[in-house]
């Protein structure tokens, strides 16, 4: 163990030597291993926070929910596109139908949105999206209430003039004043704000909470028509605890089946869709991402093997006297060799290292001036560190393989 760290520390010396006396030449051959570490990190960093980002933005649909809705969220290769076309919208007796007869539902709910104009005396905001919903939305998804309150039962199944918004709309429209009781104008008519919710912010599908405004859907009903499929209509349904989402879906089939009395040999006109589809299908996509990091990286890193080995062979050549004297004085194989590939090795962990320090920055700065969270983990550290290790361990083995076979002689004459 004495030895080793004997090894480790000579072989320390010599590599920053080598940095120091050769700055030049051992810069240009770091070159690569540094570049090379920066474009695998850099990429497994981007991959790790938008898939953590992409993950949270899935997760907040919930695991356990269900979505019934004319277009799949995935598409089969062998499925005719106008057998999609020809299906019906999700409506709102469906949902009643689910709400009767389903025993694994824990709660069902109704959705339709569109994009409108809303107003508060002489000031309006453009492009905010208005839900209609039914009763139960808020315990089939989150809905964080910062002040006020949801639907009471009354004024969701009359079909109140009420409405729940979101932060950007509270804060752009009422600054310093607060909203609630106050009225805004939205599809022309004004509506009473009862509800402001929790500031969330974009997220990385580009949804914002933060500019919505949730109506009650029998409210919405009598403006819009609630079956067009230009509001998106959405059947919403929740799990109940201990019901898988298989389960809840095969008894939804044949739920909705029934109510749209479909023959027993006819295919679903309807689709049910699970978060976990959207799970797989960035999965996929970060999978084919890391790939292509490692490609991009792996050429560099290749490079700057051949520049560590050939720093090692420079190094082999310029002390192959002082290897004789090593030798003469009894220094075993194992020791030049180790001696050596220590030294490459540290060589190569120095370009790793700045390697990463490069993405550290990099990190540092997009946090600065965007939304996006990057974070260097401490996975993607350790892969950098190895993946340098590694490379400097292969490039030096062969020079250091040449000093360890070195005759002592033969070694000590050879600068003479």
């Amino acid at each position: 163990m004495i030895l080793f760290a004997k090894l480790l520390r000579e072989s320390y010396l010599f590599a920053i030597n080598s940095l120091l006396v050769n700055k030049l030449r051992t810069i240009l051959s770091l070159l690569g291993i540094t570049i090379g570490i920066f474009a695998i990190i850099s990429v497994f960093t981007v991959v790790d926070s938008m898939e953590k980002e992409i993950k949270s933005g899935i997760e907040s649909l919930g695991n356990n929910v269900l979505f019934v809705q004319k277009w799949p969220w995935s598409f089969g290769s062998d499925y005719p596109w106008w057998k999609y076309m020809n299906r019906p919208v999700a409506n709102i007796h469906d949902m009643d139908a689910i709400k009767k007869k389903s025993n694994g539902a824990d709660a069902a709910s109704f959705m339709v949105n569109t994009s409108k104009t809303v107003q508060h005396l002489n000031n309006s905001i453009q492009g905010i999206i208005v839900m209609g919903v039914s009763q139960d939305y808020d315990k089939c998804m989150t809905v964080d209430i910062a002040d006020g309150r949801y639907f009471s039962d009354l004024e969701s199944n009359g079909g109140k003039n009420v409405v729940i918004i979101g932060s950007y709309i509270s804060e752009n429209l009422y600054s310093n004043v607060d909203p609630i009781g106050k009225e805004i104008g939205i599809f022309g008519r004004k509506l009473q704000i009862i509800g402001v919710m929790k500031k969330k912010g974009e997220n990385m599908f580009g949804d914002n909470s933060d500019k919505e405004a949730i109506v009650p859907i029998n409210y919405v009903r009598n403006i819009l028509d609630i079956h067009s499929e230009s509001v998106d209509p959405i059947l919403i349904v929740k799990a109940k605890a201990g019901v898988t989402n298989e389960q809840l879906k095969d008894e939804l089939t044949g739920i909705i089946r029934s109510e749209h009395r479909l023959k027993p040999l006819a295919e679903d006109d309807f689709a049910i869709n699970e978060t976990s589809l959207l799970t797989q299908g960035f999965e996929s996509l970060f999978s084919v991402i890391t790939v292509v990091g490692w490609i991009i990286g792996g050429f560099s890193i290749l490079v700057g093997g051949f520049g560590i080995a050939n720093i090692m062979f420079v190094s082999v050549k310029e002390r192959t006297s002082i290897i004789g004297i090593q030798k003469s004085l009894g220094a075993k194989k194992y020791f030049i060799l180790f001696e050596f590939l220590f030294e490459a090795i540290i060589l190569s962990l120095i370009g790793g290292i700045v390697g990463l320090l490069i993405v550290y920055l990099g990190t540092v700065l997009v946090a600065a001036l965007t939304n996006i969270s990057f974070t260097l983990g401490f996975g993607n550290i350790m892969t950098g560190l190895v993946t340098s290790g590694i490379i400097g361990l292969l490039s030096g083995f062969i020079p250091a393989w040449s000093a360890a076979r070195l005759n002592p002689v033969d070694a000590i004459r050879a600068n003479q």
